[in-house]
């Protein structure tokens, strides 16, 4: 087999590819992924590259449906497999954001009403503080006009989201979903998570009545430990 024919896991750290497997199992697990979305991890052989799953449902990928792409989405070796077509959110992320090295694409269904409303997603706990005192939404009739099918199909599409995202954590998708970002991918998958998990209870809070009492300034720099969720969740879908 020559080295184009490879798969793109041939060389590849077995911890990473396992890893990005564990991903897609968790997220669809918690109900962060349905059918839809899809997870990424900045190739650590090569920066200017990412590694994704072939276009299946989360839930079901293994380590052979790993794709390598380039940093403009471009399949090195897909071998016939499908590409998610929305795989431009990472590429143009990564291209942006090099403190990034893991990309979550999700359908959160807590989180989209706050994309739809006048009310932003704010830090309402501990383990929500990376969302700050407001998350950007990002409104793609402002680039693709009124007649659009709300995917990100281009990478010009891709980066106004990843402008949109801007230096935060997570963008909100208007109607969508959201697009969340970490300098890892065990740190990706705890802010996809906790950030349907705030939105929650920012709703449950607001249906309280009152005045919501968010995270300060001061509060929303906490530091997380993301290593205990990551190793209890790799159990829960047994890839530990």
């Amino acid at each position: 087999m020559s080295q184009a024919d490879q798969p793109g896991y041939a060389d590849l750290d077995p911890a990473i590819a396992g890893d990005l497997v564990a991903a897609n199992r968790i997220l669809a697990r918690h109900g962060v992924l349905d059918s839809f979305g899809h997870v990424s991890v900045r190739d650590p052989r090569n920066p200017a590259r990412y590694l994704q799953m072939q276009a299946i449902a989360p839930r079901d990928v293994a380590i052979d449906d790993l794709i390598t792409f380039d940093l403009d989405s471009n399949a090195l070796d897909a071998r016939g497999r499908p590409v998610y077509r929305e795989r431009f959110i990472h590429g143009e992320i990564y291209k942006l954001r090099a403190d990034v090295n893991a990309v979550v694409h999700s359908h959160s269904p807590t989180v989209i009403p706050f994309s739809v409303t006048e009310k932003p997603l704010r830090a309402i706990f501990h383990n929500g503080h990376f969302l700050g005192g407001s998350t950007p939404v990002w409104e793609i009739r402002k680039h693709a006009g009124e007649n659009n099918n709300m995917l990100v199909l281009s990478q010009e599409l891709g980066r106004s989201l990843a402008l949109a995202l801007g230096q935060g954590s997570v963008v909100l998708m208007r109607g969508h979903g959201n697009a969340v970002a970490g300098p890892d991918l065990k740190t990706a998958v705890f802010r996809a998570v906790y950030t349907e998990v705030n939105a929650k209870l920012q709703m449950q809070a607001v249906l309280l009545g009152g005045p919501v009492k968010f995270l300060n300034e001061f509060e929303q720099r906490k530091q997380q430990n993301v290593d205990r969720p990551w190793a209890m969740w790799k159990k829960e879908v047994g890839m530990e």
